[in-house]
């Protein structure tokens, strides 16, 4: 069983939904205003008040200033810091001396064995495989046949690919956002679906 995350929450009745279906995680996207479900960390806070405490929030961001991300740790409005620009080992130990013990994940987005190799090398608390940030595509999946490590799989996910992903490559967390959309919308039967299908055994 994988465990996963239902990512860019934006309205309130996304929040609802994730109450109800209740995932592992929810990701918010937090001031990357090149996506539509982009939320300020105002916003973010409004939203994660309505969070079921069940759910662990996820703040994901793209070379936003360290002091940012360690700020939306530290007070709670998230749990977890998801990063997916060029953040560098550099910017990660920086990160971890500005918000100690708190859960750093980087994502790789997955070409070729290099890729893969870095990923691997990540001193972040998890990786995220991932086919390009928000492209709503999979990646080719035989390239991470040989991961060794723990790791998320992003991209292209949906409620009906799910069980093949789990068969495939065993990933200890899914991560979907347009997978449970319609017209770019969180919707509500997608995200229980999705939800359902990495429970099965």
């Amino acid at each position: 069983m994988s465990k996963i995350k239902i990512c860019g929450l934006f309205r309130p009745c996304d929040v609802d939904y994730v109450n109800e279906a209740r995932p592992d995680w929810c990701g918010f996207i937090v001031n990357f205003p090149k996506s539509h479900r982009n939320r300020t960390p105002d916003q973010v806070r409004t939203l994660r008040a309505r969070l079921d405490p069940a759910v662990i929030p996820v703040g994901v961001f793209v070379d936003r200033p360290v002091g940012e991300v360690a700020g939306l740790l530290n007070d709670g409005t998230i749990t977890v810091a998801q990063l997916h620009g060029h953040e560098d080992e550099d910017y990660l130990a920086a990160l971890r001396a500005l918000a100690p013990g708190r859960e750093l994940w980087k994502a790789f987005k997955i070409r070729s064995e290099d890729d893969l190799a870095a990923a691997a090398a990540s001193t972040a608390d998890q990786i995220l495989l991932d086919n390009g940030y928000g492209t709503g595509q999979t990646f080719d999946w035989s390239l991470a046949g040989g991961v060794k490590r723990s790791f998320l799989l992003a991209g292209g996910l949906t409620p009906e690919n799910i069980p093949d992903a789990v068969a495939q490559l065993h990933p200890m967390g899914l991560d979907l956002s347009s997978g449970v959309e319609t017209d770019r919308q969180k919707d509500r039967t997608k995200i229980l679906a999705a939800v359902a299908a990495a429970r099965k055994e």
